[in-house]
Parts: structure tokens; sequence; C-alpha cells
């Protein structure tokens, strides 16, 4: 199944989760990339990272790349290689609210899948990848935008076999632009913030909003600061992200369609066309990003056979 010397990378996008009031169920595409190189060969499992994360993640069988690379081999019942060596580069910052966990996952599983099947990007392997990855994350937001780019609104199926995603167009005057902390914040940190239970009005509030903010994002991008207005997870956890929080204010105050970036602390601003963004508005250490929006998800950059002779 596995042929030493043969090779694969692949590259992920990062993803903005919620937008506002689609929680755990809209996500974007962002123009962050991380890549993966996978070869099998060497002498057991060898891992090496460079960018974000060196120095602080792990490099032995715990890496979550390496582990979603596994969970895909058993998903599929295939034996995992015994030997491989695995560099990641890391352009995602880590716990930031854009999707480096949900790139992680998506870029082993995907990894995996390619090295034992040549082409990801049919609609089979891609609604693999996104359910498992989905699984793995507990949610299918982040998952689903690093999987196909672009917009992604995902759910549960009434079956229960798993998440599904649509991925509508997006108007192609929609813009982003990503405002990026010093701080840092764990997702599990972010979610444990959260209660069990909200109130009828504020499902019903941001129910609507959800609907709006779709037709927002693909037909009327003038909409976007009302669709992006949220009840249910924002002001539950301001006080995990308090600055995070006082810059929405401050932008929203503006007319700018700013929100918490998935598990925060960084903010996405979305606008119809190009908006003036200066870091001098930000807090101290702040960053003004404008990645992009990444029109395609994972895909595989280069795929090699081991050279017989």
């Amino acid at each position: 199944m596995f042929s030493p010397g043969s090779s694969v990378t692949i590259e992920v996008p990062a993803s903005s989760a919620n937008l506002g009031p689609g929680f755990d169920s809209i996500g974007l595409g962002l123009g962050i990339t991380d890549t993966v190189q996978a070869t099998i060969g060497g002498d057991g499992l060898h891992i090496s990272v460079e960018g974000h994360g060196t120095g602080a993640v792990p490099t032995d069988g715990t890496h979550l790349v390496w582990r979603s690379a596994l969970a895909m081999w058993q998903n599929l019942g295939i034996e995992p290689p015994t030997d491989l060596i695995l560099h990641c580069r890391n352009a995602i910052p880590h716990s930031r609210g854009l999707g480096s966990s949900a790139a992680a996952i998506v870029a082993g599983m995907a990894t995996a899948l390619a090295l034992v099947r040549e082409r990801i990007d049919n609609p089979a392997s891609l609604a693999l990848l996104s359910n498992l990855a989905g699984q793995s994350e507990g949610h299918p937001d982040n998952a689903s935008a690093s999987v196909y780019g672009g917009l992604t609104v995902s759910w549960a199926d009434d079956e229960g076999a798993g998440w599904r995603t649509v991925r509508p167009q997006l108007h192609p005057e929609v813009t982003s632009a990503v405002l990026l902390p010093e701080a840092t914040l764990a997702t599990d940190t972010a979610r444990a913030a959260l209660g069990e239970s909200v109130s009828l009005s504020a499902a019903a509030s941001t129910a609507g909003r959800a609907a709006l903010l779709v037709h927002a994002l693909t037909q009327e991008p003038e909409l976007l600061l009302p669709a992006t207005r949220d009840w249910l997870h924002q002001e539950p956890r301001r006080a995990s992200y308090e600055q995070s929080m006082g810059v929405v204010d401050q932008l929203r105050a503006r007319g700018l369609a700013a929100t918490i970036s998935g598990a925060g602390p960084a903010v996405l601003v979305l606008g119809a066309g190009e908006f003036a963004l200066g870091a001098d508005e930000l807090p101290v250490g702040w960053q003004v990003l404008r990645p992009g929006i990444a029109t395609s998800g994972v895909r595989v950059v280069s795929h090699s056979a081991p050279v017989t002779v």
C-alpha cells in the first residue's frame, strides 16, 4: 500500500467561523495556508514543524496532523505506514480563532487520503474529509471551510450520517480583513463560557440574522452589518476576549460588519468592496491582515511516486 519514497504535499487554508449569528454552522475560507509534506520512509515517525507552533506543539505521535491521518486510515480500514517523515509549515496563527486546529485535522486526513488515492478533489473524497474533520472537531464550520474554501453552510444529517455541507456562491464584492491581537485563547476555554440554554427571543433573533447573513454574503453585501449581529455566543464570552469585543463594538459603531472570528480573540471584518482600516485604530500590538478569501480549499500541491531503476 505504501511505497518507500512516495511523497505528497498538501496545502490547506485558514478559516473564520460563525461570522456573527452562524454559530457552529457558517464558515469562510481565508487566504492563509498551512503546508504539510509527507514522505514514506525513514525509521519510524519523524515530525518537524516550522512557523507557528514551533517549539510548542508536540513532534511525536500526539501531533494533531499525525493523529488525524491515523483517523482517516482507520476509517478506510488501512494499516498506517510504519515509517513516515512529516514536515509541517504553519502560517495560520494558533489559538486566535482562525481555524488552525481544523486546518491541521483536514491536512492530516487529506495527507492520509492522498497517500492511498491520487486525487482528493472529487466530491466523495471532499465530503468524507469534511465529515470526518467536523466530527473530530465537534463542529463543522471551520473544517468545511478548510476543505471547500469560500463560504460554507453545514448541518447535522437527520439520518445520523454525520455533517453535511453546501457551498453557496459568495458575492464577488465581499471583502474581508482580520484583526489579530497578540493574545491567544484556547477554543475549549471559549466554549466553556457558553451556557447550556438560551432564551427564545435570542434564538429567534439569531436565526433571523443567520438567514439574512447567507443572503447578504451571496446576494446583497450592503446588508452585512445587520446580518452579522449575534445574540448567542459573543456577549456570553465577552469576558474571555474583552479587548476584542471593544474593537468589535467600535467598528460596528462606524458601520463596519465586525465579528469575533470563531472562538476568538481575532476579529473578522466583512465589507461590500474595499474599506479603510488602519492599525492606528486598534489597541497596541494588534495587526491588520488582508488575507483575502480562499476561493478553493484543501489541495494536493505535489504527489510523487518513488523512482525505480
